[in-house]
């Protein structure tokens, strides 16, 4: 029923003055609207301003994601997780939120912000009994999809995308339970990785109201023996009264939607201690709809010990480290000697044309107590290398090359809703791909179910970390205004129908996605 939405689309361009005005909802109906499509203006959906400095007071203690309860039985882990409305405070501002969370011996429901962080192990097979307790709605969003149907996409996981694994082509309905099951013989040990919905034309709006948490995969890697480790999910957000600002205008879904208030395990300003000369092992994700955070640590150098869901030989000094969406980064700080505040920042950066967004204080490091004999390590994970293309037969070579106009997404010149670009690949092959950018808004491309290395990138930065130097595994990676990534891509294991697309959501819910069909007896 979907394949006619971008004609929709195009209608709701030529009629933007008039949309969300001629509805009128009370009770659930009229929270479900709020909670994504007309009514309302743009409630920080631009993505980008003028700069300035968001400088929030020290706030509460750093604290890191809760930690989802689960039952083991040998390398068999059931987990039980669930989507529903929960009031959460917002800096200070009690908000119904879209909250992932589980129930207690008293079939209580707990709902949290950021999700609960799912830690599991190498080799485990994961249960996970997914049921959606969204609100009844039969409302429909701004692109004609009903607000209320989900699904469950395990963002970096190298496991099957056939049912009943990372398979996200599936509409879980209020009061349904899909599940899953993921068999983590080939993810690695040591993998940062998160958890959201992915159901195409509402992806964006549940994501951005709060639907997301992280995967840990845990490693025994001796050289983090000891180590503190925060998690930090850096998520911002904007609120139209107590509901998160809704996807009102086609603006919100062409430039992807952001807010003022930035927070870090849903805290605003944090403040962690650290004791002087100590090293802390920080695991950084973005999972922010459009904004990018171009993270820098007063006073301190930010060692990068892992990309994406996987760790890096070794760690690169780094003053300034650009996370787009969808990507998460692994740094080692060592703190200073000298006791005193220092911020962790987001410095103001262009993601869309010339428009630089705010410099913002992510959390406070107070070095204090006790001195400690901490030291970087010199080497991380020795096992990580980089792949030769020119030693390796190429089955084939593509060229994806990202678009927007008319309210659409395109690859290819594509809209998924219409006509998805499609890529048809073997098991146990190599390919490689090109991503263009044909447009001046950076674009995160994502890839699911095989991780890929960077051959080269033309147009980042130098404030994106080198990837194509690095023994680096990218299922996210950042494709520059009017740039572009070569990629090469193992095609490892798993035969079925994955997906690639923009990872500023709403870019996916608008046509920038494709289809992935890996033939093969994986």
């Amino acid at each position: 029923m979907n394949k006619k939405l971008s004609r929709r689309r195009f209608f709701k361009i030529t009629s933007m003055g008039l949309a969300g005005t001629c509805l009128g909802l009370s009770g659930v109906e009229a929270w479900a609207q709020r909670m994504g499509g007309g009514g309302g203006g743009m409630g920080g959906g631009g993505g980008t301003g003028g700069g300035g400095v968001i400088d929030p007071p020290p706030g509460a203690p750093f604290a890191n994601p809760q930690l989802m309860p689960l039952t083991r039985d040998g390398n068999l882990v059931t987990v039980n997780l669930e989507a529903q409305i929960s009031p959460i405070n917002i800096n200070g501002t009690v908000a119904n939120l879209m909250t992932y969370g589980y129930r207690d011996a008293s079939h209580n429901y707990h709902g949290f912000f950021p999700g609960p962080t799912i830690n599991v192990r190498q080799n485990d097979i994961v249960r996970i009994n997914f049921t959606n307790s969204l609100p009844y709605t039969s409302q429909t969003n701004l692109l004609g999809y009903q607000k209320n149907i989900t699904n469950l996409h395990t963002h970096g996981w190298h496991v099957s995308p056939e049912p009943p694994g990372d398979y996200v082509m599936y509409d879980l309905m209020p009061g349904e339970t899909y599940n899953h099951e993921y068999d983590l013989a080939n993810q690695g040990a040591g993998s940062f990785n998160f958890y959201h919905p992915h159901k195409h034309g509402v992806s964006a709006e549940q994501y951005w109201a709060g639907l997301a948490g992280c995967l840990i995969t845990e490693d025994d890697l001796t050289v983090f023996s000891g180590m503190d480790t925060k998690i930090m999910v850096l998520k911002d957000i904007a609120l139209s009264g107590s509901a998160p600002s809704p996807h009102a205008m086609m603006s919100d879904y062409m430039h992807g939607k952001s807010g003022s208030t930035v927070m870090v395990n849903g805290q605003v300003n944090p403040v962690l201690t650290i004791r002087p000369g100590q090293v802390q092992r920080w695991r950084v994700l973005n999972a922010s709809n459009v904004r990018h955070y171009l993270l820098s640590l007063e006073g301190h150098t930010l060692y990068l010990a892992g990309a994406d869901g996987h760790l890096l030989d070794k760690p690169y000094a780094r003053s300034q480290i650009l996370l787009a969406p969808g990507e998460r980064v692994e740094v080692l700080v060592k703190a200073s000697t000298t006791k005193r505040d220092y911020k962790f920042l987001s410095l103001a950066y262009s993601w869309r044309g010339n428009m630089t967004s705010e410099q913002i204080t992510l959390l406070t490091m107070r070095v204090t107590g006790s001195g400690a004999s901490g030291a970087i390590p010199a080497s991380i994970n020795p096992a990580a290398q980089r792949l030769n293309p020119n030693s390796l037969e190429i089955a084939q070579t593509d060229v994806l090359a990202l678009s927007m106009g008319m309210g659409n997404g395109y690859i290819n010149g594509q809209d998924f809703d219409v006509a998805p670009y499609t890529i048809m690949s073997n098991v146990d092959t190599y390919e490689i791909w090109t991503i263009t950018n044909d447009s001046g808004m950076d674009h995160p491309f994502h890839q699911h179910v095989n991780p890929a290395q960077i051959l080269s990138i033309s147009g980042a930065p130098s404030s994106y970390p080198a990837y194509a130097a690095m023994p680096a595994w990218k299922d996210t990676v950042l494709v520059p205004k009017w740039g572009s990534v070569t990629m090469l891509v193992p095609v490892m294991d798993y035969a079925g129908m994955a997906m690639f697309h923009c990872h500023i959501l709403e870019h996916e819910d608008i046509g920038m996605m494709g289809m992935w069909h890996i033939m093969g007896m994986g």
